[in-house]
């Protein structure tokens, strides 16, 4: 079969590699794609919100299945265009999409379905509001941006002061995404990332990850997409059974009663609290730098898991039990301002995942805030950690940087 997979960064890529050890896939696309993907996937000059000219592609070149990989476009509802030219395409519908392009939707979706997550408040274009709310409250308190901010929109408020700051940042600085704010109760536990294939009330859950979203060694400076991550996650597995039954499973029939009925990938967020595990957010896609780990530990073919959950076909899920680890590089600057152009060392591309790059003779140069994803496949934690940051080491990254700790300590609560 022939797959397009739509977007451009270190999840693309690993969807595409995944892809590559599927025996039913003849061709892979990716649109556009990156520089680093060119010996994995065919690139194809067509960026990921243009939904038109995508459609338009694939019936040219007779794809049989269509993979969006970022929000965005499907917050935009290019699942709706795809299915409208009667193609298939794996990603939910735009209005099953709000479930991530809206926090205030997704927190009145869970609290109308019992669906455990932090008690919130929601505020629609009142920064003063939100802080009156705020001085009420107390702190630590969390504030989010309610609309799409590519990971960036979430603050751990541990004043008040902080909070205030918080929200007039968000407010001024995020646009659409921030005129409405959500205040959160903030939760103590640990976090953990919890995927599955949706269609409709079926629900075929994906191993666990966990991820690092601070910046800096030690769980310090600003919160990003994402810094590294693991798979599996021993010492969190006991919850999946509960997480299956409280959270994902509810949420699939709670989108068929409200008549929006989810395809594709439902990433759960979860905070593992005293409580059990409760919802931080839910994505309508795989996860960034998530899907980098879990996606190598998967042994059945990625396109058949689809083809036969999109025709209500059983799906039945092999796993490697080796563990994953991976670390982000990223250019000087991320999350706020990263410095692009630099050149990155020559380092063998085997295990890594492209993100923000560009070329230029020869030579890859950052071209975004994550440049790419390290990996390293072994049989302990310990071995993987290992390998990645050997790996790592062995070079010098003049104008990136990436964190030290991945996989050595368990990641700091952002919520």
């Amino acid at each position: 079969m022939n797959v397009l997979v739509i977007g451009k960064g270190g999840r693309e890529h690993a969807i595409c590699k995944a892809l590559l050890r599927d025996p039913a896939v003849e061709t892979i696309f990716v649109a556009p794609g990156n520089p680093g993907m060119k010996a994995d996937a065919t690139l194809v000059p067509i960026e990921e919100r243009e939904h038109e000219k995508l459609v338009a592609f694939a019936k040219e070149n007779e794809v049989d299945l269509t993979i969006v990989g970022p929000e965005a476009p499907l917050v935009e509802g290019i699942a709706n265009t795809f299915q409208q030219a009667n193609l298939a395409v794996f990603g939910p519908s735009q209005a099953a999409a709000q479930l991530e392009g809206s926090k205030a939707f997704a927190k009145e979706f869970m609290r109308r379905h019992e669906i455990p997550t932090a008690t919130y408040a929601v505020f629609h274009n009142d920064p003063e509001a939100a802080k009156a709310y705020v001085a009420k409250m107390g702190a630590p308190i969390v504030v989010k941006a309610d609309g799409l901010a590519a990971g960036k929109g979430v603050v751990v408020a541990f004043s008040v002061k902080e909070a205030f700051g918080a929200i007039d940042a968000t407010s001024k600085q995020l646009g659409e995404a921030g005129s409405t704010i959500v205040l959160e109760e903030y939760l103590q536990g640990e976090e953990c990332s919890f995927m599955a294939f949706v269609y409709g009330e079926t629900v075929v859950p994906l191993a666990l990850a966990q991820d690092y979203k601070r910046a800096f060694d030690g769980g310090r400076g600003p919160n990003t997409g994402g810094m590294g991550a693991i798979s599996p996650v021993p010492h969190l597995t006991s919850i999946e059974e509960e997480a299956i039954h409280t959270i994902l499973q509810p949420t699939a029939s709670g989108l068929v009663v409200d008549g929006t009925p989810f395809c594709g990938i439902l990433y759960a967020g979860l905070m593992v609290t005293e409580d059990g595990p409760k919802v931080i957010e839910f994505n309508v896609r795989f996860g960034d730098p998530e899907t980098e780990v879990v996606l190598p530990r998967l042994e059945s073919p990625l396109a058949q898991i689809i083809v036969d959950l999109l025709q209500e076909k059983p799906v039945h899920l092999t796993w490697s039990e080796e563990t994953v680890c991976g670390v982000v590089v990223a250019a000087e600057g991320y999350p706020h301002q990263p410095r692009t152009g630099k050149a990155l060392p020559n380092i063998s591309v085997e295990d890594i995942c492209f993100a923000g790059v560009s070329e230029h003779q020869g030579s890859f140069l950052s071209a975004g805030g994550r440049v790419c994803i390290v990996t390293a496949k072994k049989p302990s934690l310990t071995e993987a950690r290992r390998a990645v940051y050997e790996r790592l080491n062995a070079h010098h990254w003049e104008g990136f940087f990436y964190r030290n700790d991945i996989a050595r300590t368990r990641p700091i609560a952002l919520t």
